[in-house]
């Protein structure tokens, strides 16, 4: 279901490529609200590229903000992630 949701989203955005960034930005931000499971949240852009892994946990968003919040795991630790839609990408995981 949830791989369905985002495939969805995918396609959704790629069908307003016609639109501006800002556009399709806003777009995004209504698509995701929060998700629920595993998953691996990417943020690239340009080289700097940095990947988070979500336990059983959930990844939020606010449209007017402009971001995801999400409770990862990293070296062991458990941390709290803010990182912008915008160059963020999610995909589920096993």
């Amino acid at each position: 279901m949830k791989t369905v949701f985002l495939l969805a989203l995918s396609l959704l955005l790629g069908s307003v490529s016609g639109c501006s960034e800002e556009q399709q930005n806003k777009i995004a931000r209504i698509g995701v609200t929060w998700l629920e499971g595993d998953y691996r949240v990417t943020y690239a852009d340009g080289s700097h590229v940095k990947s988070w892994e979500v336990r059983d946990s959930k990844v939020t968003s606010e449209p007017d903000k402009g971001y995801y919040y999400f409770w990862a795991v990293q070296d062991g630790k458990k941390i709290y992630v803010q990182t912008p839609i915008v160059r963020t990408y999610i995909e589920e995981i096993p």
